[in-house]
């Protein structure tokens, strides 16, 4: 079946199906070069970061940071090492109020990916129901294993058609959506696993008296 038969047999809740369509694909393609950046990224920059401070390097860890303020680790460790006279409590509310900030950006989009998961089936089957209403509207009760039947029940097919393929496009954007939400769900995890290393090695250099800030330093 081709695509303007497709649409002609879908009826016009394919017009929407489409639009649904077009969305989810532009949205995913930016998911994907967003997490590929992150995953990509962030561990090996971290390691640098976290050995750099480790070595007293404040400074050579921040200006690391800077330069990778595209990652939202970078945003979160930089909330918290440019912080002036910082104490521990301050430090790691630093760390915790930056990363709540950026479940936005992690979680981007995934309303409207569930949107889209939610109406579209719900559209295909707005667009059977239609179609079998158009169908047996067409058919008198005399004609009842007449000629006309056989032109209904291929109504009734090509009905099915909108239902496939709102099902269709739900499936396609769960798939992503679920592999999307795995991404953020580990990457909740990175942050709290090393935001706890960094913050590890403040309190130690804090109680050794030897804790100065990025901007005492410079």
């Amino acid at each position: 079946m081709g695509i303007s038969k497709l649409f002609s047999a879908g009826g016009v809740v394919m017009w929407p199906l489409l639009a649904f369509s077009v969305v989810a694909i532009a949205l995913i393609i930016e998911r994907i070069r967003f997490w590929y950046r992150v995953n990509t990224r962030q561990s090996r920059i971290v390691r640098e970061v976290l050995n750099l401070y480790r070595l007293e390097n404040v400074v050579g860890a921040v200006d690391k940071l800077r330069k990778n303020v595209d990652l939202p680790i970078a945003r979160v460790f930089l909330s918290a090492l440019e912080l002036e006279e910082a104490n521990p409590e301050e430090f790691r509310l630093a760390l915790e109020s930056e990363a709540q900030a950026e479940i936005p950006v992690l979680k981007r989009f995934s309303n409207i990916f569930d949107t889209i998961i939610a109406l579209a089936p719900l559209f295909g089957l707005l667009g059977t129901v239609l179609g079998l209403i158009d169908s047996f509207a067409s058919l008198n009760l005399g004609d009842v294993g007449g000629t006309k039947t056989e032109g209904v029940t291929s109504g009734i097919s090509a009905a099915l058609v909108s239902t496939a393929s709102g099902l269709v496009v739900a499936i396609f954007v769960l798939l992503f959506a679920n592999t999307f939400r795995g991404f953020y769900q580990r990457q909740i995890a990175f942050l709290q696993e090393y935001g706890g290393q960094l913050e590890l090695l403040f309190r130690r250099r804090y109680e050794r008296g030897g804790e100065r800030t990025y901007a005492t330093t410079r």
